[in-house]
């Protein structure tokens, strides 16, 4: 296990979008990117059904991040951009996982992409076929 300030695995997960191409950057449309502790009990609960479009990131069974919204390749005309799609980073299970900086740091980075991944409407398999 390695911990990390909030202050360093914001920042960690602020380097991990710096190092998505520019052109997958500049297509993002109306997404926030958070950091939290852990998953909330809604958050769960939807992965749980499908009330609500999800989709997260697992590495030895724990959650390490999550996009919930409607991806670009499943949008209708009508589909309005009203409420943000958002992709959560969980601090504790990254740091639960990994015993040094750099593993959790390059994680970190893997589970934003796979989150960034799903908004362009990859599915779980093409982002694990690709690294992530």
């Amino acid at each position: 296990m390695y911990e990390m300030t909030d202050e360093e695995f914001e920042q960690a997960v602020e380097d991990a979008l710096a190092s998505i191409p520019p052109r997958f950057l500049n297509a993002l449309e109306n997404v926030g990117v958070t950091v939290a502790d852990a998953p909330s009990a809604a958050q769960l609960a939807a992965l749980r059904s499908d009330a609500a479009p999800s989709d997260g990131t697992r590495l030895r069974g724990v959650l390490l991040g999550l996009y919930e919204g409607v991806p670009l390749t499943q949008r209708g005309w009508s589909y309005g951009n009203v409420t943000p799609d958002v992709v959560t980073i969980f601090k504790r299970a990254h740091e639960q996982l990994f015993s040094t900086r750099e593993d959790v740091v390059e994680q970190i980075r893997k589970t934003v992409v796979h989150e960034i991944g799903h908004y362009f409407g990859l599915s779980d398999a093409d982002l694990r076929r690709m690294g992530y």
